[in-house]
């Protein structure tokens, strides 16, 4: 069982253009940087998850590995929580401000946590039986749990794009180094694939 904390991003480490938000959640020109998802170029819309060849393998074996997820409210929001039918099909947790109850839709069920990034992972941990807790964003999240020392592995999916501007993933994390450990790079058209393992995490 590990965290894993997997997400992606531009070249120049932007997980989001500038302006992102409700109806436009990976900002201007931001669409890029989830190809790798999507199966090629796309829009904001109603495409569903098209990823081929290595995308494909990548996505099939983090949703098989994982036991639980931990993402923000602002993406959730961002989403719509994914519509009725999310691809998720585990607990969901989703870290607030706002807290909600519980809410399922199709086979997955969303928890609302507005008590932490460590009461949201001991409640993942506890929900996954065993497997992964899967760290999705946005990039607040992210840096919240870099910074706690509760990522084990690092995968980014990096795409060939510049940005320029926008939502930075690594940011606010100047307190001490986080020391990596290559352990896989692959790549496709739409974007390279690198895991590291996160040494000195408190959990792993």
């Amino acid at each position: 069982m590990a965290t894993v904390l997997d997400i992606s991003m531009s070249l120049d480490g932007y997980v989001a253009g500038k302006h992102d938000g409700l109806g436009h959640g990976l900002g201007d020109n931001g669409e890029p940087i989830h190809n790798w998802v999507m199966g090629g170029e796309w829009t904001s819309g109603e495409e569903s998850f098209a990823a081929k060849g290595i995308d494909r393998e990548l996505l099939d074996t983090m949703l098989v590995s994982a036991g639980s997820a931990i993402v923000g409210r602002r993406m959730f929001d961002v989403v719509d929580g994914w519509g009725d039918d999310p691809p998720w099909h585990l607990p969901v947790f989703v870290l607030t401000t706002r807290p909600l109850r519980p809410q399922r839709r199709g086979d997955t069920i969303f928890v609302f946590v507005a008590d932490g990034v460590e009461s949201a992972h001991r409640q993942a941990v506890d929900a996954a039986g065993g497997k992964n807790v899967h760290i999705g964003g946005g990039a607040s999240i992210a840096q919240q749990f870099l910074a706690a020392g509760l990522v084990d592995e690092l995968q980014l999916h990096i795409a060939p794009l510049l940005l320029g501007s926008g939502v930075r993933l690594f940011e606010h994390l100047d307190n001490y180094p986080i020391r990596l450990e290559q352990l896989r790079v692959q790549h496709s058209e739409f974007a390279t694939h690198i895991r590291y393992r996160v040494n000195g995490a408190s959990n792993g």
